[in-house]
C-alpha cells in the first residue's frame, strides 16, 4: 500500500514538473531524481523548481523588455582567483589614502534594471519598434545594421547611428514623411540598447574586459574593475582610447572639486587606460583634506596644494620634509611664504598652529560693574587690568581679590593624585602578621580604594592668593585667568562635620567655638583638634585645639572676618599611624584646593 501511494505521489509530482515549461529539461530531471532517491520530498522539490522558474521568467521578461540584469560579486573571490592583497604589495607603510580614493567606496552596486537614457546614441545592434497606422498599417521591430541603418519597406534605409534616443522618433518620422505625407500616424521607440565591451587597463585592481552600456560613466567602469590602485594608479591622467587614438583625457580632481566629468559614449573595444601615478605630496595634519595629492608635473607650487588640502583657519606655519638632489631636506616657514614654494615628489608636510598668542582672554567674576570679559596684550599685570574695572565700593570686597588659574589647578590635581597613589600603595603593601589582621587589612584596603576613587574625581579650583591685609600683589596675568572680586558680606559660613552646616551673621566677639556651636556642634566623625579656616581672599588658616579648653592660645590669636569659611574636616580612622597621617594630609589638601570636605 505504501509503495502504491509513493508511486501515485511521484506520478503527480512528475506531471507538475513537466508543467513548468520555462525550465530546462536538465533542471527537471535533477529535481525528479532527488525526489525519487528520497533526498527531498516531492513537495520540497516542486517548491524549489517553482522558485527557479519564477526567477527565470523574470530574467526572460527583463531581456524581452530591453533590460538586463547584473549580478555583482561585491569583491567576492571566485574559485581560482588570487587575493588582490597578495598580488599587490604595499609600497610604503603609513601613507594616507590618495585624494579621491573614496570615489570607489560605493554608490555603484545597486541593482540595475534599465540602461536606457535620453542621451544614449543609437549603435549597430540596437532594436527599434516602429508603428504606422491610418492609411497604412505597419508594425515591426527592426535591428540597426552594421552600417548604422534600419530598413523599412517602401521607404528604404534610414540612418540612425549616433542619433540620441530622445531624437530617434523625430529623425525616423521626418524620413517617413517624405513617402507618407498625410493620413499616416508614426511612432518610433528604442527597445533595447546593445551592451558594449570595454577594456580597462593600467594600475587598476582588476584589469580586464567589462560589459556595460555605451552611456555609462567612466566611474562606473572603473568601479567594475575594483577602482584605481591607490598606490600606483593616477587619478589625474585617465585616457579613453579608441582605435589607438586618445578620445578623451579625464582628471578626477576636476570631478572631486567642481563636479566636472566629460560625457563619453563608449563603443565596443574602447580602452580605459589609467596611467601610472605621478608626483605625490603627503599632507599629514592641520588640513581639512589630509590626503596624498598627485600633481600633473614633477613639481608643484604650495599655492596649488593649498587649494586641494585646505589648511585649517588657525594655521600659521608649514613644515616640509623631503629629499632634494643634495640630500635630505626640511624647511619650516610661515604660511604666507608657502604659496611660492616648489614641492617635489615624495615631500611630506604638515600645517601647524604656531602663533605665539599675544592676546590674553581674562574673565571677571563676583561684584563689579561693566563687562565680564577683557582682552589684553601680553604681558599684562593685575593692576593694569583692574584700572579698567569699575566697582561699587559699598558692594565689592576689593581687599580680598583672588585669581582662579588653570595651570595652578592642574598642578594641584597632580599633587593630590600623587598623594592618593602613595596612599594606595602603602595600604596594599603593608604585611599582615596574622589571619585576623589580614582580614582587617582587606576591609581597610577596600575602604581606602573607595575613598581614592571619589577623591580623584575632585577638581581643584586653582586659587592664587594675591591679597593680604588689603594689599594686592601685582602679578603677571595668564591666558584664561579668572579674577574674582568677592561681594561684601556680613556672614561666616560653617560646613563640614557639623550637625547643621549653615551661614551665621558675623559677630566680632564670637569665637570659632561659638560659630561651631551655632551650627549644632561637631558630628561623631569630626576632627575637632584642627579646624580649617578659608578666608575671603583664599588664604587658609588652622585652628588647633590642643587643650581641654575650647579657646586655646592659637584660637585666641586667630581673627575671623566676614566672608570667612569654617570647615570641620572628618577624622581619619585607620590601622597604622602612617596611613592615618597620609589620609589626613590628603583630606586637608583636597579641602584647601577645592573648598570641599571629603569623607574617609
Amino acid at each position: 500500500m505504501n509503495r502504491m501511494m509513493q508511486s501515485l505521489v511521484l506520478g503527480m509530482f512528475l506531471t507538475s514538473v513537466n508543467a513548468l515549461a520555462e525550465l530546462p529539461k536538465s533542471a527537471k530531471m535533477d529535481a525528479a531524481n532527488q525526489a525519487l532517491q528520497g533526498v527531498m520530498t516531492p513537495n520540497e522539490a516542486l517548491t524549489q523548481l517553482e522558485g527557479a522558474e519564477s526567477t527565470q521568467v523574470m530574467d526572460t521578461q527583463a531581456l524581452s523588455q530591453g533590460e538586463y540584469m547584473q549580478v555583482y560579486r561585491d569583491n567576492t573571490i571566485l574559485p581560482g582567483e588570487q587575493d588582490i592583497t597578495k598580488l599587490l604589495p604595499i609600497v610604503e607603510e603609513g601613507l594616507p589614502a590618495p585624494y579621491g580614493a573614496n570615489l570607489f567606496a560605493g554608490g555603484y552596486e545597486s541593482e540595475r534594471m534599465d540602461g536606457l537614457n535620453d542621451d544614449y546614441l543609437i549603435a549597430p545592434g540596437d532594436k527599434l519598434s516602429i508603428w504606422l497606422w491610418g492609411a497604412v498599417n505597419y508594425a515591426d521591430v527592426t535591428t540597426v545594421d552594421n552600417q548604422g541603418n534600419i530598413f523599412i519597406p517602401e521607404v528604404g534605409p534610414i540612418k540612425v547611428q549616433n542619433v540620441p534616443a530622445s531624437q530617434v522618433n523625430k529623425v525616423v518620422t521626418s524620413k517617413l514623411r517624405t513617402v507618407y505625407k498625410q493620413n499616416v500616424q508614426i511612432y518610433v521607440n528604442l527597445l533595447t540598447a546593445t551592451p558594449v565591451s570595454v577594456y580597462i587597463s593600467g594600475p587598476v585592481i582588476r584589469p580586464g574586459q567589462y560589459a556595460g552600456m555605451a552611456s555609462d560613466s567612466i566611474l562606473y567602469f572603473l568601479k567594475r574593475a575594483g577602482g584605481i590602485d591607490a598606490e600606483r594608479g593616477s587619478y589625474r591622467r585617465i585616457r579613453i582610447v579608441r582605435q589607438g587614438k586618445t578620445l578623451e583625457t579625464i582628471d578626477l580632481y576636476d570631478f572631486m572639486r567642481h563636479g566636472i566629468i566629460p560625457a563619453v559614449n563608449f563603443k565596443d573595444k574602447d580602452v580605459i587606460l589609467v596611467e601610472p601615478q605621478g608626483s605625490t605630496v603627503v599632507v599629514t595634519t592641520g588640513a581639512k583634506n589630509p590626503f596624498r595629492f598627485e600633481f600633473l608635473e614633477y613639481d608643484a607650487s604650495g599655492e596649488e596644494l593649498t587649494k586641494y588640502s585646505k589648511p585649517l583657519s588657525k594655521i600659521s606655519h608649514v613644515g616640509v620634509i623631503g629629499t632634494r638632489k643634495d640630500g635630505p631636506f626640511s624647511v619650516y616657514m610661515p604660511l604666507k611664504d608657502f604659496s611660492d614654494f616648489r614641492l617635489s615628489d615624495g615631500d611630506k608636510l604638515f600645517f601647524n598652529d604656531d602663533w605665539d598668542a599675544q592676546v590674553l582672554d581674562i574673565k571677571l567674576e563676583g561684584s563689579f560693574l561693566g563687562p565680564s570679559y577683557f582682552t589684553a596684550q601680553k604681558p599684562t599685570k593685575l593692576y593694569d587690568l583692574l584700572n579698567h574695572v569699575q566697582i561699587d565700593p559699598e558692594l565689592a570686597d576689593f581687599d580680598n581679590i583672588y585669581i582662579l588659574r588653570e595651570s595652578v589647578a592642574v598642578k594641584q590635581k597632580e599633587m593630590i593624585d600623587q598623594a592618593l597613589d602613595r596612599l594606595e600603595r602603602s595600604v596594599y603593601t603593608t604585611p599582615a602578621t596574622s589571619t585576623g589582621e589580614s582580614s582587617i587589612q582587606v576591609q581597610e584596603a577596600s575602604l581606602v580604594s573607595s575613598f581614592v576613587q571619589r577623591a580623584k574625581q575632585v577638581d581643584p579650583l586653582g586659587k592664587v592668593v594675591v591679597s593680604e591685609s588689603g594689599k594686592l600683589a601685582n602679578i603677571n596675568l595668564e591666558q584664561g585667568d579668572i579674577i574674582v572680586i568677592p561681594e561684601k558680606t556680613q556672614l561666616v559660613h560653617i560646613g563640614g562635620e557639623v550637625l547643621m552646616p549653615q551661614s551665621v551673621v558675623f559677630n566680632p566677639r564670637a569665637s570659632i567655638t561659638d560659630y561651631i556651636a551655632w551650627a549644632g556642634g561637631y558630628t561623631d566623625r569630626a576632627n575637632f583638634e584642627r579646624i580649617l579656616i578659608v578666608h575671603a581672599n583664599g588664604m587658609v588658616s588652622f585652628h588647633d585645639d590642643d587643650s581641654d579648653s575650647w579657646l586655646s592660645a592659637s584660637a585666641q590669636k586667630l581673627v575671623l572676618q566676614p566672608g570667612d569659611q569654617i570647615l570641620v574636616l572628618p577624622r581619619a580612622v585607620a590601622k597604622t599611624m602612617q596611613t592615618v597621617k597620609d589620609l589626613t594630609q590628603i583630606i586637608y589638601q583636597i579641602a584647601v584646593a577645592a573648598d570641599v570636605v571629603m569623607d574617609n
